[in-house]
């Protein structure tokens, strides 16, 4: 697959779709220079060959969820300095946090030395209950409109050069 020199990779892990819609939204917004990932099929190779990353999960148990930080850990020392300097940002699922997947993934790529470019978009779906937590999940239309704008700056970000 031959992809633009801009592309937008969007990372991404969900259990009960809210990540999944909020990733969705974002490639919406990136268009064509867009390309969704799932976590577990992510690769080096996937990483390499994009100019700028939107890591999009759940935050389980106050911390990243296994699936994408298990892409991390797949894909973490291939990477050592190879994609130095480039640009990411981050939209987190939370049930009433976010911040423990957040720090953990600022703390990881800090390894790969990638630049944040964007605040972190953590949308919090006040899911408190087991019912709650493990139950499908509907993202409210203001926080997919939050993540369609996130992935359309991301984009005409990375193919300005301005990231």
């Amino acid at each position: 697959m031959t992809l633009p020199p801009h592309t937008l990779l969007i990372v991404w892990h969900s259990r009960t779709g809210a990540a999944e819609a909020l990733a969705h939204a974002a490639g919406d917004g990136a268009g064509a220079a867009g390309r969704l990932l799932p976590a577990s099929a992510c690769q080096p190779a996937d990483l390499i060959a994009a100019a700028g990353y939107l890591f999009v999960g759940p935050e389980n148990l106050g911390a990243l969820s296994g699936a994408l930080k298990e892409m991390f850990d797949r894909c973490y020392y291939p990477l050592l300095g190879a994609i130095e300097g480039r640009a990411y940002a981050t939209i987190v699922a939370a049930g009433s946090d976010g911040s423990g997947a957040q720090r953990q993934i600022d703390r990881i790529v800090t390894g790969w030395r990638l630049r944040r470019v964007a605040e972190p978009l953590i949308v919090n779906l006040a899911a408190q209950t087991p019912q709650q937590i493990m139950a499908p999940k509907t993202v409210p239309a203001p926080a997919l409109a939050e993540a369609r704008t996130l992935g359309q700056a991301l984009a005409s970000g990375l193919e300005l050069g301005v990231f």
